[in-house]
């Protein structure tokens, strides 16, 4: 059969061609002369609809097998070239050597108290929120009730860049977004990571992470603010930990206050750390300053809320008994592996 002998006469020179192929474009010429829409086989195409019925079986499956042939040869010889030019620039792999074992990584303390910190408040009903880095004066400040002679908004305490925006001070412009984008009631925690222009040292850094929290709705007191950061310093750091609040200030809150836990070093008792005090500062909080109210549509007569903030750094160097931050960003392997 004529057509039979065309199909032999096209692998063998097929094979012969693919057998001195020297590089990956030589394949793809010869494949592209053999069973590419031009090639050699869609040639014989219209040759098949001319032979006899009986004969058509032999030649479809003679056909079909001599196709499946040169697909095997054009792969067989892709991979040749291809270990070729590995063994050349030295890729060759050895496979009697022992295989690499992968170690496991482990999270950094602060992502474990980050995430921790998330959980203890997602069982109380909060959802936790992000928002942007770098933020506006607006968020940042005017929405928040800071006067423009506040220290903080010193370009000395905060990074501001050429087109007036700023590297965010706190974690607070979450709240003031998520505020102006829905009505209360709010129940949120902003977690992230906030900048600040400070000479770095064994508590102070140009950045650090910070877990806020604000409930806005038309009932909401001090005696709820209390409450929830009882339950939090009893989850995070035990049973027995008690909360003390001092009167203080700050412009988006009113009243504020400094809320101090029980010294986990001593149990109160008093020791160096606490300067015999048997408290350590942690959180900062108050009720929502009508203000602040009021800058995101907020009507202070029918809604009221509180809000805090508290340096994950500092609840993970309590908790651990650390007493330099630096530790947290040298990547000491040693440190790390603690935790």
């Amino acid at each position: 059969m004529e057509l039979l002998d065309q199909i032999q006469s096209i692998v063998r020179e097929a094979e012969t061609a693919l057998a001195s192929a020297k590089t990956e474009n030589d394949v793809e010429t010869i494949r592209a002369k053999t069973i590419g829409r031009n090639g050699a086989f869609t040639a014989l195409g219209p040759l098949m609809g001319k032979i006899p019925p009986e004969e058509k079986p032999v030649a479809g499956r003679a056909f079909n097998e001599a196709k499946q042939t040169l697909l095997a040869k054009i792969e067989e010889t892709k991979n040749r070239i291809a270990d070729s030019a590995a063994e050349s620039a030295g890729e060759t792999i050895d496979v009697t050597l022992p295989g690499r074992k992968w170690h496991a990584g482990r999270k950094h303390p602060v992502c474990q108290t980050f995430d921790e910190c998330c959980d203890i408040f997602r069982r109380m009903g909060f959802i936790a929120t992000s928002g942007p880095e770098i933020e506006t004066v607006f968020n940042n400040f005017d929405a928040l009730n800071a006067p423009a002679d506040h220290p903080s908004r010193s370009m000395v305490d905060t990074f501001y860049f050429a087109d007036g925006r700023i590297m965010r001070s706190h974690t607070s412009p979450v709240q003031i977004r998520t505020m102006l984008a829905q009505k209360p009631p709010v129940r949120i925690v902003a977690p992230g990571r906030c900048y600040r222009r400070d000479t770095p040292d064994a508590t102070h850094g140009v950045y650090f992470h910070q877990i806020e929290g604000l409930y806005i709705d038309t009932d909401v007191s001090l005696a709820d603010l209390k409450s929830t950061l009882m339950a939090f310093a009893a989850e995070f750091f035990g049973e027995g930990i008690r909360v003390r609040m001092r009167p203080s200030f700050f412009p988006f809150t009113e009243p504020s206050v400094e809320c101090d836990f029980t010294c986990v070093m001593c149990g109160g008792k008093g020791c160096k750390v606490c300067k015999n005090s048997g408290w350590i500062e942690c959180v900062g909080a108050g009720m929502v300053n009508p203000n602040v109210l009021r800058n995101v549509g907020y009507d202070p007569e029918q809604c009221q809320g509180f809000a805090f903030g508290m340096g994950i750094e500092r609840l993970t160097m309590i908790k651990h008994r650390i007493e330099d931050l630096r530790l947290f960003s040298e990547n000491d392997v040693r440190f790390l592996e603690q935790f």
